[in-house]
Parts: C-alpha cells; sequence; structure tokens
C-alpha cells in the first residue's frame, strides 16, 4: 500500500473508532433514560459477536431489550458494528458504483412500543456505513400514534427542525419530505405515522445539504441525542391518560401496518436479512402484539386518525399549512 493509501486507510479507521465509541454511548444513555421512564432496572442485554464467512458478515453489538414492562410492552435499543466482503443488494440499489466493495457498517436502531394506546410508538435510527475511500452517515426519528394528538406532531416535529437547524436551512425541510416519501404504506395509501425526518447517504457531496465528514457526524449526535428529549417529553404528557379494551383493540389493528412496513418495505430489515444478521434482533422491531382484521374495528376512532396519514400527509406541522 502506497503512504497516501496507508493514510487514508489510518483516518478511515480513526474516523470508524469514534463513531463506534458515540454509539456504544448513545445505547447506554437511551437505555437508561427509557428503563427509569418504564420503572425496570435495566433492559436485558444480548452481546454478540460473529467471526463471518463468505456469505455472512463479521462483527459484533449488543441487542438491549426491555419486554412486558409498565410502560413498554416492547423497547429495542440494538447497536451493531458488521463487516462485509461485498455490500448486499439494499445498500447497492441505491449506490450501484460500489457493488463489489467491502464495507463496514454501525448504527444504533431503536423502537419503542408502549403498553397504552394513548402513547405513541417511537423509532429512532442512526447508522454510518464506509466502503474504501467512500463514506456515509445515515438515520432520523419518526413517531406512529394511534391515538393521535395533533399537538404531539407539532412539538416532535419542533424537535427535528431544531436538530436540523444549526447545519443548514434547508436540511429539515428536506429530511421531513423524504421521512413522508419513506414511510409509507403505497399499497394502503397510508403513512406510517407523522414523519419526522430521515436521510440516507449524507456525505461531502450530497446535492445541496453535503457537509464534511466531522459536520455528518455532529449532526448524528443531534439526532440520537433529540429523539430521546423529544419522546421522553410526549410519554410523560400521555402515559398516565386511561384507555379501555375498545383503545386497545384499535392499537392492535393498527399495529398491522407497523408490521406490514417493516416486513415489506423497511430497508434496515431488508440488509439486515440479505447480509445474514441475526433475525431475531432485526425483527426486535416487530410489535409484540398485533391483530390484523379484515375492517378496521372502530370507523369513529379511524376518523381521528385516518386523516393525519392521508390527506394530511406532508402537513407543515411548523407553520400550520400544508407543503410537499
Amino acid at each position: 500500500m502506497s503512504a497516501a493509501g496507508a493514510a487514508a486507510a489510518d483516518v478511515a479507521e480513526r474516523r470508524a473508532g469514534e463513531v463506534r465509541a458515540f454509539l456504544g454511548a448513545l445505547q447506554d444513555e437511551l437505555c437508561r433514560g427509557f428503563a427509569a421512564a418504564d420503572g425496570v432496572r435495566a433492559f436485558a442485554r444480548d452481546p454478540w459477536q460473529r467471526a463471518g464467512g463468505a456469505e455472512t458478515l463479521a462483527g459484533d453489538g449488543i441487542t438491549a431489550v426491555l419486554e412486558d414492562g409498565a410502560l413498554f410492552e416492547r423497547g429495542g435499543v440494538a447497536l451493531s458494528d458488521v463487516r462485509g466482503t461485498k455490500l448486499p443488494p439494499a445498500a447497492t440499489a441505491r449506490n450501484p458504483q460500489l457493488a463489489g466493495r467491502p464495507f463496514r457498517a454501525m448504527g444504533v436502531s431503536v423502537v419503542m412500543h408502549p403498553r397504552n394506546p394513548q402513547v405513541p410508538t417511537s423509532h429512532m435510527n442512526v447508522r454510518y456505513f464506509s466502503a474504501g475511500d467512500v463514506w456515509w452517515f445515515g438515520g432520523g426519528f419518526d413517531l406512529t400514534p394511534y391515538l393521535p394528538f395533533e399537538e404531539d406532531a407539532a412539538g416532535w416535529h419542533r424537535a427535528a427542525a431544531a436538530a436540523c437547524a444549526p447545519f443548514h436551512a434547508d436540511l429539515y425541510p428536506r429530511l421531513r419530505r423524504t421521512c413522508d416519501e419513506y414511510f409509507y404504506l403505497k399499497h394502503r395509501g397510508e403513512a406510517r405515522g407523522v414523519g419526522g425526518i430521515f436521510y440516507d447517504d449524507l456525505n461531502a457531496d450530497t446535492p445541496d445539504i453535503g457537509m464534511p465528514w466531522e459536520r455528518c457526524f455532529e449532526f448524528m449526535r443531534a439526532v440520537g441525542r433529540g429523539y430521546l428529549a423529544a419522546y421522553a417529553a410526549i410519554v410523560r404528557l400521555r402515559n398516565g391518560l386511561a384507555y379501555g379494551e375498545r383503545e386497545r383493540r384499535y392499537q392492535l389493528y393498527r399495529r398491522g401496518r407497523y408490521a406490514e412496513f417493516n416486513l415489506l418495505l423497511d430497508r434496515g430489515t431488508l440488509f439486515g436479512l440479505q447480509s445474514g444478521g441475526r433475525t431475531d434482533a432485526i425483527l426486535m422491531s416487530m410489535p409484540p402484539c398485533v391483530h390484523w382484521a379484515y375492517r378496521s374495528p372502530d370507523a369513529e376512532l379511524d376518523a381521528r386518525l385516518l386523516p393525519l396519514l392521508t390527506t394530511r400527509r406532508g402537513h407543515d406541522w411548523l407553520g400550520g399549512g400544508a407543503s410537499s
């Protein structure tokens, strides 16, 4: 290897080490915060390590899970750091020029499924990919209510905008639109929830919003920490609200939409399965109890929720108007 090549490899390794250290600290912070909110001592932590092979990934991580809690029926905070000899199809579909390259991918992925239907489900992911001299960041957070409160959606989007504001004036509007487009069940004509922010392939060359590595990494940190504060505020507001069998039945029915998206459309699920990842860890994002029905069990609750997921998809939650 040339001197320049060795220097580039050293930079890549140093950067990966910085990201990995942050992701480990973020996982710990999230687990502490959610465990305290639920009243449990700690998440169950399942460390794993694998040597890899011709068709599977090498790497390590920790899958942290809370199940059957007072607040969270299931919550998962998964850290993974994997390497492979070639990128799987879920990644190269958007980056065909990288087909066949070895890669490293690491991230923290969070899904929290509350027991109380008044509290929305939340999802957050931050991730980092590198393939030779190419790197990019991705991530975001989104909210899936079952019994909607518009003030929660507005607060959620204010938190998303605040995380984006120091980096680029157009970052929040652009990532909000991307989130609306991505978390959408085309076969249903419904958004999965009320959105948030979502981004893929963010690096120095991203059109209009590209940033150097250090700023992209800073944005990753802002997204991870902004998510925890925004969701904790909603949980505090809603978890004490009463509910009964009617609301619970409707929650289980709407959770079916969440499961449909994860199994049919989610790129993270596809990436993990295509690259030989740990199936139980990949599917920890699934809601623990779901009910599919031919028809909705509650037309009145549909009338409250569905407009937010159909006719008001793309709503400007900061300004109160509609936006594309």
